[in-house]
């Protein structure tokens, strides 16, 4: 009798754990229609936005439009009173991420008429990941010269140029989208950033409750590769710079939900005004072999987290991520979101140049050079996970190696806007001319990417032109209408590099309005627009793409 009522006991505990496990939620995107009902206006942007993230579109002339606007509050109070939560939004791709462990309303929510899109993103019983995510070969080491252990990923991308100028990063803020940031408020290497108040803000995308300084050490090592500062042992390479530490990557599971923590985090990132975001993370394949991407899907636009990526970009930010550690398994292939169209995808070499073996081969599914660019991601010097300095390798190191330089570039050149500082990176690099599927176009020179800028570009931006110019960026076309009544005989319309070599030249007679045609065979790259008439001369910078 006594071990019959165990065995009832027994049975109905089990029952009961069977029962809350039934009853946990999963995790779903949902993909809404419009933002009708919403209470925002494009015109007073200061209601979802802050000043500097303001400031930073104007400065790059970017408008405020819908997708700006927040998601409709009144869509979202729909979800939830038909009883789903709401984790995060996503004003970018107009959806939100919700829970629920009620399937039936799944299928209701499906076919509401402001609701296009449900897709399962995370269950609710997950197994561990049997995945590592990170590589973890580091070597610990010591090696006290001038830059300590960090000098050669600084040379071998002349970044010792802008540092010795004093553009260290200084008023250029990063935020860093990552895993975690084990013990960051404590270790000697970020003092100089603690001390300083340049670590402006922290947020939890994956649990909104947990401390980021007791999750995982890989945004840590990622921090300390831009913002590390231990003098004559180790100096990252944006020293100066402040920073954002934001976690929207759960390193016990890999599930789609993670690509939306990601664009949440990024939109967050850009309503404070962030100039940069670095993110050494992507994705290719899952817990759930159902979620998994294709190489079809590296195409620059298809995934959501390459869309948050490209939007990010477009609002203004510079976006630097890793182009992956999968060179030496079966996908080898680049993954999301370094395959997208306005990412700066960065691979790994050595202190040599030589690409490290494990780091992801291009091209984008669609043909587009990819990755990038290059940054050392072999045994790169920074702070390894229990905290002491050494070495570790993985393109989640050559990411923001090269990401603190694009924030010194920035800090010289604040005229540039992205589309400028991407192009300067990309050109100044060793195989502009050839790029390939493995470095891109290569290792930049931050160097030439600043002389880039500078050259005919600095005193543009104080020019008021009577010509406007379409479309910039161009293919193989472009018109030019004269702003002003005052006509001349004719006029000399040449096109050229930043070396100050003609490539095209012609000329045309008193017209107010002037068709440039046939320029598809023109190098891609900055260019400079000359409308000269007798000795009054108008410079227009440009960028070619490829038609």
């Amino acid at each position: 009798m006594r071990h019959a009522l165990i065995f009832i006991l027994v049975g109905l505990i089990s029952a009961t754990i069977l029962s809350a496990q039934s009853v946990a939620p999963n995790s779903y995107w949902v993909k809404l229609k419009d933002k009708k009902g919403t209470p925002y206006l494009i015109s007073q942007p200061e209601t979802f936005l802050s000043p500097r993230s303001i400031d930073r579109r104007k400065k790059q002339r970017i408008a405020i439009d819908e997708t700006d606007l927040p998601v409709s509050p009144v869509y979202l109070d729909s979800l939830k009173k038909l009883g789903l939560q709401i984790v995060h939004t996503s004003k970018w791709l107009n959806g939100a991420t919700v829970r629920t462990a009620d399937a039936t309303l799944i299928k209701k929510i499906a076919t509401l008429s402001f609701v296009t899109l449900v897709q399962l993103t995370k269950p609710a019983n997950v197994l561990k990941s049997a995945r590592n995510k990170f590589r973890e070969d580091e070597i610990s080491a010591y090696d006290p010269v001038k830059y300590g252990l960090s000098i050669n990923q600084l040379t071998q991308l002349n970044g010792q140029y802008l540092h010795n100028q004093g553009f260290r990063g200084k008023g250029i803020q990063i935020a860093i989208l990552d895993a975690g940031f084990l013990n960051a408020n404590t270790i000697a290497a970020f003092d100089s950033l603690h001390n300083s108040n340049r670590i402006l803000g922290t947020r939890d995308f994956v649990d909104p409750k947990a401390d980021i300084y007791k999750q995982n050490y890989h945004g840590m090592s990622v921090l300390s590769c831009m913002g590390g500062n231990l003098p004559g042992k180790f100096i990252g390479t944006a020293p100066d710079a402040s920073f954002y530490l934001i976690r929207s990557e759960d390193t016990a599971t890999e599930y789609l939900i993670e690509e939306d923590n990601w664009v949440a985090a990024a939109e967050f990132a850009d309503s404070l005004g962030v100039d940069v975001i670095n993110s050494s993370l992507g994705y290719d394949e899952f817990d759930d072999s159902q979620m998994n991407h294709t190489y079809a899907d590296m195409n620059g636009k298809k995934t959501r987290v390459t869309q948050g990526a490209n939007m990010a970009f477009q609002k203004g930010i510079l976006v630097f991520t890793s182009a992956g550690n999968e060179g030496n398994n079966s996908w080898k292939h680049i993954i999301a979101p370094s395959d997208g169209e306005d990412v700066i995808g960065v691979a790994a070499v050595d202190k040599n140049g030589t690409r490290a073996t494990f780091s992801s081969v291009g091209p984008a599914s669609d043909g587009a050079v990819k990755p990038n660019v290059a940054a050392r991601g072999f045994q790169t010097a920074l702070i390894i996970s229990n905290g002491s300095l050494g070495y570790a390798s993985g393109t989640s190191f050559s990411s923001p190696v090269l990401a603190g330089m694009g924030a010194c570039l920035l800090q010289a050149n604040p005229s540039a806007d992205v589309k400028m500082l991407k192009q300067a990176i990309e050109q100044s690099a060793s195989q502009y001319n050839n790029p390939d599927s493995l470095l891109g176009y290569g290792i930049p020179d931050f160097e030439l990417a600043d002389k880039y800028l500078k050259i005919n570009l600095v005193s543009y931006s104080n020019w008021k032109s009577s010509w406007a110019v379409s479309p910039n960026p161009f293919t193989d076309f472009l018109y030019a209408r004269n702003l002003n009544a005052e006509t001349a005989e004719n006029y000399l319309v040449s096109l050229y590099n930043l070396q100050g070599f003609c490539l095209w030249q012609s000329s045309f007679k008193s017209e107010g309005a002037i068709l440039l045609k046939n320029l598809a065979n023109l190098p891609r790259g900055f260019l400079i627009l000359s409308i000269r008439s007798g000795k009054k001369e108008e410079r227009i910078k440009l960028i070619k793409i490829a038609p």
